[in-house]
């Protein structure tokens, strides 16, 4: 757009990040995504892993650090290739998190990711991934974010297995 001498365009809002940018750009960009790994080290035998991620070529890494500035928390990582991601692990960063998209909402489909997401880590807050039964809790969670296909572990387990759940 074009407003006398000043010209506004897509770097001028990214100078000046707000909550409601971030908001756009996440419904854009941003994905949560819930893991459940078998590891034989944990109590149960398996490890919920929530994750919040931005990804973006390694050449607009910039914006995921502002990202990352903004929050006060997470990392910028390698993705893969030449990608980069900003991303939020750990159940206090996640909480703040949650919290600024309650305030913040967002505003297309990812929308029901995010509650889907808050769901699951109420469960860990309450540390119901520590047992058998909240980790199907967890599992079906997981099961219906980002159109996700659900399949049954190969184990006698009742625990559901889809693409986000590595055994």
């Amino acid at each position: 757009m074009f407003n006398g001498d000043n010209v506004s365009v897509a770097d001028n809002q990214q100078e000046r990040l707000d909550a409601e940018w971030i908001v756009g750009f996440v419904d854009g960009e941003g994905c949560f995504h819930v893991s459940i790994n078998k590891m034989s080290e944990m109590s149960i035998g398996w490890q919920v892993l929530p994750e919040f991620r931005v990804v973006q070529h390694q050449r607009d890494e910039q914006i995921l650090l502002r990202l990352k500035e903004y929050f006060g928390f997470g990392n910028v990582v390698v993705n893969h290739g030449d990608r980069k991601e900003f991303r939020v692990r750990g159940l206090d960063n996640l909480n703040k998190l949650i919290k600024f998209f309650e305030k913040y909402p967002l505003k297309t489909s990812k929308h029901k990711n995010f509650e889907l997401f808050s769901k699951i880590l109420n469960l860990m807050n309450n540390n119901e991934h520590l047992t058998m039964e909240g980790l199907q809790k967890i599992a079906n969670l997981a099961s219906k974010m980002n159109r996700q296909v659900v399949r049954h572990l190969e184990s006698s387990e009742t625990i559901r297995r889809n693409p986000t759940i590595v055994g």
